[in-house]
């Protein structure tokens, strides 16, 4: 199996993200969130370890490759906390500097602000996760995670670099984090200029762990998911005229802010006002 592959990881219609490649220096991730998708299919996603082989293997591929853009990452976080000794990740980005090829980081990692040297050179962004800015809820969602005021001021780092930055408000979930407007406030005054939003899909085993964690919130949802939404692939989906009253709400509230938006995997793209990753924020640098 190459390395770096083809992004569509759904192979489904909802994807409305441009054409690009995909590359997880590591297997598994430590943030723990009670949401993840990627424990439904990855085995023992808990524990972390970094991919055989992964520098010689990259040198090989990323020779080949011919300005595409690569997702950092997108089944996994490129800065777990064993990234800080490990250093992969960066000896990964070094590899790719020497190469033709654009770089997308997606993390909740404050670690990422660490490689601000290389990524402030190359055709880079950061989309950055922040599911809210109630530090409690926080707390429970992504017991291992950063906190939000951590990653808020990674943002902020990141912009004062010269890495443009996107915030992902991800994934929302009805009576818990679905009204971001004072976080969206935030974020505009520190300078994001794009947000990508998406409603949580459930899974049977993160079902169970948000149930778990958040009883009475979770009861609340079992009639939205289970009798009145849809069901897509593995997932199951809040009814879509729900789904779209939340995220056009939270839509105009961008807008308002003077900020782009955009929908991940919600059969209602429509709503965005730009590419939906934030990708267009991307600088074009010269070598």
């Amino acid at each position: 199996m190459p390395l770096i592959s083809s992004f569509d990881p759904w192979r489904s219609g909802l994807c409305t993200c441009p054409s690009k490649l995909t590359f997880n220096p590591y297997t598994g991730c430590d943030h723990q969130c009670l949401y993840c998708y990627a424990t439904s299919y990855i085995p023992n996603f808990k524990q972390i370890h970094p991919k055989k082989d992964c520098l010689t293997l990259l040198q090989r591929e990323a020779i080949k490759l011919n300005g595409e853009t690569i997702s950092m990452c997108n089944s996994s976080d490129p800065y777990p906390k064993m990234e800080t000794s490990e250093g992969l990740t960066r000896r990964c980005l070094k590899i790719l500097a020497g190469c033709n090829c654009k770089i997308q980081i997606i993390t909740k990692s404050n670690i990422v602000t660490r490689d601000d040297d290389l990524l402030c050179r190359l055709p880079a962004t950061v989309a950055l996760t922040i599911t809210t800015d109630n530090e409690f809820i926080a707390k429970i969602l992504e017991p291992n995670a950063p906190t939000p005021n951590q990653r808020i001021r990674t943002a902020q780092d990141l912009q004062k670099a010269g890495i443009p930055v996107s915030i992902r408000i991800d994934p929302l979930l009805p009576y818990i984090n679905d009204q971001p407007q004072k976080l969206i406030k935030t974020l505009a005054d520190i300078g994001i200029k794009h947000i990508t939003c998406s409603t949580y899909k459930a899974k049977p085993d993160s079902w169970g762990r948000l149930c778990q964690a958040l009883p009475k919130e979770m009861e609340q949802l079992k009639n939205l998911y289970f009798v009145e939404g849809e069901k897509v692939g593995g997932s199951t989906l809040l009814p879509i005229a729900y789904r779209y009253k939340l995220l056009k709400g939270i839509r105009d509230t961008a807008l308002v802010q003077g900020m782009q938006f955009g929908v991940c995997r919600e059969a209602l793209h429509g709503l965005n006002t730009a590419v939906c990753d934030g990708s267009w924020l991307m600088p074009i640098r010269s070598n």
